[in-house]
């Protein structure tokens, strides 16, 4: 059974898609199987992942006019699937409101296709609306991305609010998978000092691997390539695999790394003792 994980926070652009994207990428290059579900009605993760939604996407499965099995794609990329969204997802709050139990429709509609996964990564929308709050309800835990500048600080306290609603409302089991401290630009002060800031309020729940500023992270979701595709040996790449693996220890999981490339068969050296001997002949 898969463990759900979603990735959120209520502020936006901290890098909670680029998260979602190539931490679900390098856990299926890893070894692990992963769904992806892209629950934001922009759907930069279908792009960032080359995907696009077809007619069948999230949206038809939370308004229970199509399985989930059959919103499932395949992703050009190892071990990952995807669930794609587009702008008609945006239309499901309002479609919803009547709706018994609408907190509920992404848990029941994941429930059919958990088995097949170890992983499902949900990529929230940065608000705090019906899509969000079915995002809650269907995860185990939450995986906060972090901004490291001073104004990420102040929605630390509304995003903790909002995790102990959801557990008093309609998630009581929902946990803190980690908090991803984003963007670190290490050689400024200020970011060092949300680090320690984090730390102090997130203790042991704050991931030791840190993602730093990279034009790299950035120019990736245009090639419709997560970043260990597009340069692997750069330092957002390299970010990302490490906290992939980190992912993987804190969950009792290891790491299959991928197979290498057969070697190439040598020639066999040309005995020179014959050569010398017909050359006397």
């Amino acid at each position: 059974m898969a463990k759900t994980i979603a990735v959120t926070n209520q502020k936006g652009g901290v890098g909670k898609t680029t998260t979602a994207v190539n931490l679900s990428a390098l856990l299926g290059e890893l070894g692990s199987r992963v769904l992806i579900v892209d629950f934001d009605p922009q759907g930069n993760t279908s792009s960032a992942l080359g995907m696009e939604a077809g007619e069948r996407s999230v949206y038809e499965a939370l308004l229970g006019r199509a399985a989930m099995q059959e919103c499932v794609e395949k992703t050009p990329w190892k071990g990952l699937d995807i669930v794609c969204s587009d702008i008609r997802l945006a239309g499901a709050e309002l479609e919803l409101v009547d709706v018994p139990q609408r907190e509920y429709r992404l848990k029941n509609a994941l429930a059919a296709v958990k088995t097949d996964y170890d992983f499902v990564f949900i990529d929230c929308p940065p608000s705090l609306g019906l899509l969000t709050i079915n995002a809650l309800a269907a995860a185990d835990t939450v995986l906060i991305p972090i901004q490291c500048e001073y104004f990420a600080l102040e929605g630390v306290s509304s995003l903790v609010s909002t995790i102990s609603r959801a557990r008093k409302s309609i998630n009581p089991a929902l946990g803190v998978e980690g908090v991803l401290l984003t963007m670190l630009d290490g050689r400024t002060n200020l970011g060092l000092q949300v680090v320690d800031e984090v730390k102090k309020h997130f203790h042991q729940q704050v991931y030791s691997v840190t993602i730093p500023r990279s034009v790299r992270l950035g120019e990736a979701p245009s090639h419709g390539e997560p970043i260990h595709i597009y340069d692997g040996k750069s330092a957002g790449a390299l970010a990302y695999r490490a906290l992939a693996e980190e992912v993987l220890r804190r969950n009792g999981r290891t790491a299959v790394a991928p197979p290498e490339p057969p070697k190439k068969k040598k020639d066999k050296p040309k005995d020179k003792k014959k050569k010398k001997k017909s050359a006397k002949a």
